[in-house]
């Protein structure tokens, strides 16, 4: 193995729960067999590490993160020093799914990184080889965090509607936190700059920068969400993504589909009531789920944030030294930020 100057031990974001950070030491691993140890440099927050924020966790938490390979071990073919992001699933590489591209389907998954794993908010980071993504030496760490849930899942989702409904010409995204607004962002690039993406949250600091990124707001202090899609002169979307997990998000977002619509649920949570024959058979509807993204995603992800990077970090709307992470969940978590970037 080799490996540049690395310390033994450092000191660690620990999440002892009920809202609460402090720090602790912990020693460094030393990567084996098809390892690389990662020197993160920044890990985006996301509204997934509310579980861990409120109830604790056992490991270190984050699961956005890039940084830069400071040792290898025995069987990788990284070099030292190469710049990258961690894909959050450690995915066995062998099975069907992996087989088959669908890496975010792996039927034989080593772990999660932040969630059983040790994660981004550390220093260091042990990954495999395999979930490692090198990117280009120009683009900045805080600015490579959005290759993943925001370009990832964002785009994902957008990518699973169009294999039953490849005609998509309209969509509404019910919340417009990081997820929502990844949506919105990734239809832009994805469906043009012109196409028409509603978008659904009581937030005004969130419906306010979805607005920047041209979406048209639909306020629901004030309005229902059919009202607000008429009101936008939509009289149903082809496409509705909810991001919030809420049932009546997705009940409200159901209730918009035109024939033939597609309803993808990425926000993890509560239930949906259908009728079957109404709302699936007779208007040949879909529901379907979309977790995270495949590996293989990244590729072509780096290519579009490469062109639309000025448009995407619109998105990140704070950025805070390790030092004050506190601070910046307490923020993050009061719902008037876009995505914060955590930095070391």
């Amino acid at each position: 193995m080799t490996q540049s100057v690395v310390p033994a031990r450092v000191r660690v974001p620990n999440f002892v729960g009920q809202g609460k950070i402090d720090f602790v030491e912990k020693g460094v691993p030393t990567p084996g067999e098809g390892e690389l140890l990662i020197q993160v440099k920044a890990n985006a927050i996301c509204g997934t590490d509310r579980g861990q924020f409120y109830a604790g966790s056992t490991v270190t938490p984050g699961h956005e993160a890039s940084g830069v390979v400071v040792a290898v071990g025995p069987g990788t073919h990284t070099l030292l020093g190469t710049p990258g992001v961690i894909f959050l699933m450690d995915y066995c590489g062998s099975c069907r799914s992996c087989h088959k591209s669908f890496t975010n389907q792996c039927l034989h998954k080593r772990g999660d990184m932040g969630f059983n794993r040790d994660g981004g908010y550390g220093s260091y980071e042990l990954t495999h080889e395999n979930i490692f993504f090198p990117i280009d030496p120009d683009l900045s760490f805080a600015d490579a965090t959005l290759l993943l849930d925001i370009m990832g899942t964002g785009g994902h989702a957008i990518k699973r509607a169009r294999l039953v409904h490849p005609d998509i010409e309209s969509l509404v995204v019910t919340g417009a936190g990081p997820i929502g607004l990844a949506v919105l962002a990734m239809a832009k690039v994805l469906l043009g700059e012109d196409f028409p993406v509603l978008i659904s949250d009581v937030s005004e600091y969130r419906l306010a920068l979805a607005e920047q990124l041209g979406g048209k707001p639909i306020q629901l202090k004030e309005t229902t969400l059919a009202e607000g899609v008429r009101k936008h002169g939509v009289a149903s979307v082809d496409l509705a993504v909810d991001s919030s997990g809420k049932r009546v998000a997705r009940q409200d977002a159901l209730g918009v589909l035109a024939q033939r619509g597609v309803l993808v649920c990425v926000g993890h949570g509560e239930d949906l009531q259908l009728h079957v024959s109404s709302d699936l058979i007779a208007t040949e509807r879909a529901v379907m789920g979309s977790e995270y993204f495949a590996y293989q995603e990244l590729t072509h992800n780096l290519a579009l944030l490469q062109q639309h990077r000025s448009y995407l970090r619109q998105i990140i709307t704070h950025t805070f030294p390790v030092s004050e992470i506190q601070q910046a969940f307490e923020l993050f978590f009061s719902g008037k930020t876009g995505k914060v970037v955590i930095e070391q």
